[in-house]
């Protein structure tokens, strides 16, 4: 039983950052009193308190209360039968007698406060009593988690991969975050993408991965569309027919919005830098490329950076102008209006301009930018430079993260600098950079992890069994059914390769079932 004067305190105590004693008087389940005696005690760092550490004493109480309550007698609520299975009756520690959390019923525990916390957080709580241990050991409440910490879309996409209801969200959730089950795999895949090209685009839709133009022979600018289905037992490539296709151009991107919709802009094409685009719904019957007439485009470029927000929104960033000079600036169009029109992000400061570099989209609406071909100067270097931007914001901001790699073990330093990368957004908002054009004798294979959300950001360098792909420039790379990161392509040297592929299996039940 809490006395109200004593919560007053510790509330008041709490607030005013000093130390609280008191005692709380509970009772067994066999009905004998047991009293608490609670410390909380502010830990301070620079004159400033960052948490408080709370010790619990249980000693027995020494007061005669008369006859002991009758809890055989207590009606116990009932709670829904998803959780039912996650509490065997005689594990439950529940006293009629308690006050606080533990008066509620497990449902409420759950529903209203576990399904709340983070993934960390709720390997805590599990710590704390047998209760509280198998309530978070239920797999929908670490749906739930999971679902607030990575977005209802993440979620729905994990939920369809093969085995991911026999692995439970439990060990998903575990596996993510601690990339403990990471492991790459080679695999071949049929058909021909002919003829040879570079420099195209290709995104992930679904199982299927599309590739659009590209650079051929004699720096021809392409314009088919090709269609890997890794849905498929034995995967190869198709071409799609498709009619009123955009100019060929290389340079460009390809992004997915809207499910099965896919979004080109920009590029080189046959008379110069492009800033047109076109839309192709993939399951259309048939598919047709259809140009929209955005207002206001940006002025034309290729080697640029995009991604789509909201499933309805293209962003772009950078580039290299027809001059030759490289850009600063970040456009957005709304592809949800009937009459789309760009608008330039008004910003009080911009990075140094670029191209090739990564423009990632995090959490709901923050964006990521790093690495590129940056101008310093008079000169262009390779640059390992991250910013950040939340769309949110009524003024968003380019701001950029420093400090990263200072807090790791070793002084670990952010990955060399490099441009022509992949930059891939996992669930829970980190990072995952791979491959580029690297400087020197520096590893592209490598791969690095960047959680911006963090108070203190730091680079972390992932280490996962199998072997990585041999080359890793001239690649491109795409997230596919949520759990199987799949490179492609790759240049030797000599030849672009598109029939060796590899993947990063993220979890478990992938592994499983391929």
């Amino acid at each position: 039983m809490v006395d109200s004067t004593i919560v007053a305190k510790m509330r008041q105590c709490l607030e005013n950052g000093i130390e609280f004693q008191g005692e709380l008087l509970n009772f067994r389940k066999d009905g004998s009193p047991l009293m608490n005696k609670l410390r909380l005690v502010p830990i301070r760092e620079e004159d400033e308190i960052t948490h408080f550490i709370g010790v619990l004493l249980f000693t027995d109480a020494k007061i005669d209360l008369g006859p002991s309550p009758d809890l055989s007698a207590k009606e116990i609520p009932r709670i829904s039968r998803s959780f039912t299975s996650a509490l065997p009756i005689g594990e439950r520690n529940v006293s009629r007698g308690l006050c606080g959390i533990f008066e509620l019923s497990d449902e409420v525990i759950a529903i209203k406060i576990l399904s709340q916390l983070t993934p960390g957080d709720i390997a805590s709580v599990g710590c704390v009593c047998r209760r509280l241990n198998e309530l978070t050991k239920n797999d929908d409440v670490w749906r739930m988690v999971c679902q607030n910490t990575w977005g209802t879309e993440a979620t729905r996409v994990l939920e369809s991969v093969p085995g991911a209801k026999r692995i439970g969200w439990v060990r998903l959730a575990r596996e993510f975050t601690t990339h403990e089950a990471t492991a790459w795999r080679k695999f071949s895949v049929g058909g021909t993408v002919e003829p040879s090209r570079c420099n195209f685009s290709a995104c992930a839709v679904g199982n299927r991965i599309v590739i659009f133009g590209g650079e051929g022979v004699n720096m021809q600018p392409m314009n088919d569309t090709f269609v890997l289905d890794l849905g498929s037992s034995s995967p190869e490539w198709k071409s799609v027919l498709v009619s009123s296709p955009p100019p060929g151009r290389w340079g460009h991107t390809l992004s997915c919005v809207n499910g099965s919709r896919l979004v080109v802009f920009g590029g080189y094409g046959s008379h110069g830098l492009l800033n047109d685009v076109f839309l192709l719904d993939l399951d259309a019957d048939p598919p047709s490329w259809r140009e929209v007439s955005g207002l206001a485009p940006p002025i034309p470029r290729s080697w640029h950076s995009s991604c789509t927000l909201d499933g309805t929104k293209l962003i772009v960033s950078g580039g290299c102008a027809d001059s030759g000079a490289l850009l600063s600036d970040t456009f957005l169009l709304d592809l949800s209006m009937d009459i789309p029109a760009w608008r330039e992000i008004p910003v009080p400061w911009t990075p140094p301009s670029r191209l090739g570099h990564t423009l990632t989209v995090y959490g709901d609406r923050k964006i990521l930018m790093f690495g590129g071909l940056a101008k310093n100067g008079t000169l262009r270097f390779r640059s390992n430079d991250v910013y950040t931007m939340d769309l949110s914001e009524d003024e968003p901001s380019w701001r950029p993260v420093i400090g990263y790699g200072s807090s790791l073990p070793g002084g670990m330093a952010a990955p060399p600098p490099r441009l022509d990368h992949v930059a891939i957004s996992l669930p829970g908002g980190r990072i995952l950079i791979f491959g580029g054009s690297v400087a020197g004798l520096d590893s592209a294979s490598q791969l690095y992890l960047l959680d911006p959300n963090e108070e203190k950001p730091a680079w972390r360098i992932l280490n996962v069994q199998g072997g990585p792909p041999r080359f890793a420039w001239g690649h491109t790379t795409c997230v596919v059914g949520g759990t199987r990161l799949v490179v492609l392509g790759g240049q030797t040297g000599e030849e672009w390769m598109l029939n060796e592929a590899h993947e990063l299996l993220l979890a478990t039940s992938t592994t499983a079932s391929t």
